[in-house]
Order: structure tokens, then C-alpha cells, then sequence
């Protein structure tokens, strides 16, 4: 894995906020927590699925290019996933499936080549 992508420090991120992530009536996590999480788990997700031929957005966090094939380097991409920062942590912890996420509504998908992020998932196990 790259130097910037730490296993410890992303399951630890992600372990902090798992109430949360299991329980939506739970106390939100602090601006600063929840951004290192997501950014440490799309940072994770870029690493194990290196390659641009899909732009992952969790805004207001990141965007992250992931997935082998062409790169993009002009306007919108064609293959595109963004989610808000919660789903996009059930996602990264196995709470969650790609598809489940999408036909609920919660993660846009664009392009046909959206979908294989699934593969990559899950990035991290919660503790039960």
C-alpha cells in the first residue's frame, strides 16, 4: 500500500464512529473526525483499486479516481459514485452494499463501470 494509506489508523477512524454508523439516532461525530474517516477510507479504497477510470465523490470531504481503465482528464467523468459521508462509511465498513445503498437512493451511480467499486468493498470490519 501506498505510504499515505495507514490500515491502523483507517479501521481506527472508522471504529470511532461506529455507533453512529449502526445506529442513526446516535450522537453525531465531530466535522474533524467524520473527514478523517472518509478521507482515510477513500484514500484506502484509491490504494487496493489503483487506476481512474472511476471518480468517487463523498463531498464536502473527497474525490478520489480508483478502479483500472482510461483516465479522465477534461469535464465530467463518465463513471462516477458519490454518497453523503455516513452512507459512503457503511459502505467502506461492510454495514452496507453497493446495492442496497442505490436502490435506496443513497449513492449515485453514473456510468457503467459505477458498480465495480463493489468489489472493493468492504474496506474495513467493524468490531461486532
Amino acid at each position: 500500500m501506498p505510504r499515505n494509506v495507514d490500515p491502523v489508523a483507517t479501521r481506527a477512524a472508522v471504529a470511532a464512529l461506529a455507533d453512529w454508523l449502526r445506529d442513526d439516532t446516535a450522537a453525531a461525530p465531530e466535522r474533524a473526525q467524520l473527514a478523517d474517516a472518509v478521507r482515510l477510507t477513500a484514500r484506502t479504497l484509491a490504494a487496493l483499486a489503483p487506476g481512474a477510470a472511476v471518480e468517487v465523490r463523498i463531498p464536502p470531504f473527497v474525490a478520489v479516481q480508483c478502479i483500472e481503465g482510461p483516465r479522465h482528464t477534461r469535464g465530467n467523468p463518465p463513471n462516477v459514485v458519490e454518497t453523503d459521508p455516513r452512507t459512503w462509511l457503511q459502505l467502506a465498513a461492510g454495514l452496507l452494499t453497493v446495492s442496497d445503498a442505490g436502490d435506496a437512493g443513497r449513492l449515485s451511480l453514473s456510468g457503467s463501470r459505477a458498480t465495480e467499486i463493489a468489489a472493493s468493498l468492504p474496506l474495513v470490519r467493524l468490531p461486532e
